[in-house]
């Protein structure tokens, strides 16, 4: 009987140790299946929900990308700056980008009027526009071509679309004032889902020669046109559906953001960067709202911030009744307070500006006192226009959406007035190289060298309490 209960026991004891080598391999393959993914898996943000990893970039991918960015920048005719900085011309940059392209094209924008045609016109500078949408159609026919439009009012000419649509382009009109009360006033393309361009210009022909206007193009960054390539088809998707879905499928989200931005090479110069984009409401999980990257930007500010867009309002512009919006308002006095901060704006003076922003502009710049170290000042850029170009209607304007702080450069395509955040469709930029050693100038010194040239211009006036509009635009 011993002999049989030690039989038992021998038994027992053998079977136990084949169990608890068997749980020790799966242990072992289970942690390993953990680490390898989160070696493979970015974080994110923890206010995001992460969706799932096979709708997302590749972090190898992202890592291994040396891209190459560009400002860019139409200058209006007649206009002359005694200044070195200079760069490409946006015109040259849709030229190029259209050469690249080798099976894809997706752009977003605002309106199309490219040609004389549109705007009733008989313009030698319509030229470029007009070379534009020819070699669009031609690519329409030959790779995949698609454009989602803000939804055209009955007034707006669609000859463009129209002739890109019968070359072979597929359109998507967006009612984002259904959708949301606003517009679609994104302005950005995407090309073989590796180049990207986004900047203030309009599918225009005035915004490539008689608008002044600011871009980014960059080149040979799949990890990046990979994100805007999301906020992209998001616009795609609500041109066919009419409705905004919340929350978004996870298809739509997006790892980078202002906490996790995007780790690459711009220029050969480590750098973090991320997308933000409006309103709210079209964001994906992941997303960083555009509001919400300005204040962030304007927050990690520690010397200056410089700003340059066409329109500044602390208002709901377009709202009805009338709001006041002071959230970006409030953010640069706070700077300037707290942290003495130097702030400057310069914002465009024109036919169609709404008189009501030089007040709150002149309050603004109120906040000016030496003594105590406040620094707040604006001035007022003007392009000049002969009387023929005068009869051009809405241009010889200075068009750029940008800031250049002593840490980021932010380059979007919205005015800053509440509504465009709240309510209308817009995206920018965002890029950090202030890690940088390289002898490569950043994005950040090339921006701030644009808006010092500016600023400096004879182009620009100082406005102040004794300012009179009619004499400066």
């Amino acid at each position: 009987m011993h002999v049989e209960w030690r039989r038992r026991d021998n038994r027992q004891i053998h079977l136990y140790s084949r169990y608890v080598m068997a749980l020790a391999t799966v242990t072992t393959v289970l942690l390993a299946a953990m680490a390898l993914y989160n070696l493979l898996t970015p974080r994110v943000s923890s206010s995001h929900p992460a969706p799932s990893s096979s709708l997302h970039l590749s972090p190898a991918e992202s890592c291994s990308d040396s891209c190459r960015i560009v400002l860019v920048e139409s200058i209006p005719e007649g206009l002359e700056f005694n200044s070195s900085t200079t760069h490409p011309s946006i015109f040259q940059s849709w030229l190029s980008l259209m050469a690249e392209a080798r099976s894809s094209l997706n752009i977003a924008s605002f309106y199309w009027t490219l040609t004389n045609q549109d705007t009733g016109t008989h313009e030698p500078t319509a030229y470029q526009g007009e070379t534009i949408l020819t070699k669009l159609a031609e690519l329409s026919g030959t790779l995949s071509v698609r454009i989602a439009v803000n939804t055209p009012q009955d007034s707006q000419p669609q000859r463009d679309l129209t002739l890109l649509n019968h070359s072979g382009a597929d359109i998507r009109t967006v009612n984002m004032r259904q959708l949301t009360s606003g517009v679609l006033h994104t302005k950005f393309w995407v090309v073989d889902k590796k180049h990207v361009y986004i900047g203030s210009a309009n599918m225009d022909w005035r915004s490539l020669t008689q608008v002044k206007e600011l871009a980014a193009v960059v080149y040979n960054c799949s990890s990046l046109a990979a994100d805007l390539g999301k906020i992209f088809e998001a616009y795609w998707f609500l041109g066919e559906s009419q409705s905004i879905p919340s929350p978004w499928p996870a298809s739509f989200s997006t790892f980078y953001n202002k906490d996790t931005p995007l780790q690459l090479l711009l220029n050969n110069t480590p750098s973090s960067v991320y997308l933000s984009s409006s309103p709210p409401s079209v964001c994906a999980a992941g997303r960083t709202p555009d509001l919400q990257s300005i204040l962030s930007v304007i927050e990690d500010a520690q010397s200056f911030i410089y700003i340059a867009v066409m329109n500044y309002l602390p208002t709901m512009e377009f709202s009805h009744p009338k709001r006041y919006w002071a959230d970006i308002d409030t953010q640069l006095r706070r700077a300037a307070y707290e942290k003495k901060v130097e702030v400057r704006l310069l914002i465009s003076c024109w036919n169609s500006t709404p008189p009501v922003m030089f007040s709150f502009l002149k309050s603004l710049a109120s906040v000016y006192d030496p003594k105590h170290n406040l620094d707040i000042q604006v001035r007022l850029f003007v392009v000049p226009a002969s009387p023929k170009q005068k009869e051009i209607p809405f241009a010889r304007v200075n068009h750029n959406k940008y800031m250049v702080t002593d840490k980021i450069a932010y380059i979007g395509t919205s005015n800053w007035s509440g509504d465009y955040f709240a309510n209308t469709a817009g995206s920018a930029l965002v890029v950090n190289q202030t890690a940088s050693q390289s002898l490569e100038p950043t994005v950040q010194s090339q921006l701030k060298a644009v808006f010092e040239r500016d600023w400096s211009s004879d182009y620009s006036t100082p406005l102040t309490q004794l300012t009179n509009l009619k004499d400066v635009c």
